[in-house]
């Protein structure tokens, strides 16, 4: 064991918000790793892997993964040794039934989440960012309207995951919108008030 505090931290926000960017800082900052679920999955299909092959079909769709399929590999990720001092997971639970799936894993080992930061943006300007993005990236899957329904079935499907940590009193809002220091320092502010309490 270290002497780093243990974190067990979790980003969510709309597709486009920039949480892959702030993940990969909070990682850093508490020495911790980010559990990115499409991270897996993309390299599962660049890999051309049978799981890969079958999230492939289900995301050009504009589809989230099955819950089933997404608890079997965050619960095995989070049997490795490099979560005993805490992790940040990204993409992962994006349903209230995922949540339920990760609780029963976290006290199974006798942990539970310390934070959940979420990352709010204005939709059109997500919409905009992530137009950029595919324009840069060359993502032939990110169109407008594959764009604007992932932006739906966010709101519909892990909005009411906002009122469940809110509830459990671990939600941390911040501005996602901004430079990209600008909004790390936001985070690093309000995780330190919130991880002190």
């Amino acid at each position: 064991m270290t002497d780093t505090p243990q974190a067990r931290l979790l980003i969510i926000g709309a597709p486009g918000a920039g949480k892959g960017t702030q993940a990969a800082r909070i990682a850093e900052r508490y020495q911790v790793p980010a559990i990115s679920t499409g991270d897996i999955f993309r390299a599962n299909i660049k890999a051309g892997t049978q799981l890969g092959t079958k999230v492939q079909s289900i995301i050009e769709k504009g589809q989230l993964v099955p819950d089933e399929l997404t608890n079997e590999i965050v619960a095995d990720r989070l049997q490795r040794d490099d979560v005993e001092n805490g992790f940040l997971l990204d993409g992962y639970p994006r349903t209230v039934d995922q949540v339920h799936a990760l609780d029963a894993v976290l006290e199974g080992e006798a942990r539970r989440l310390d934070a959940v930061i979420l990352l709010e943006a204005d939709t059109d300007a997500v919409v905009a960012r992530l137009l950029k993005r595919s324009e840069l990236e060359g993502r032939v899957d990110d169109t407008e309207e594959v764009i604007r329904h992932r932006q739906e079935v966010y709101a519909e499907q892990t909005a009411p995951l906002i009122e469940l940590f809110r509830a459990r009193g671990i939600l941390v809002a911040v501005d996602g919108l901004g430079e990209v220091d600008e909004v790390a320092d936001r985070i690093a502010a309000a995780l330190d008030a919130k991880l002190g309490e």
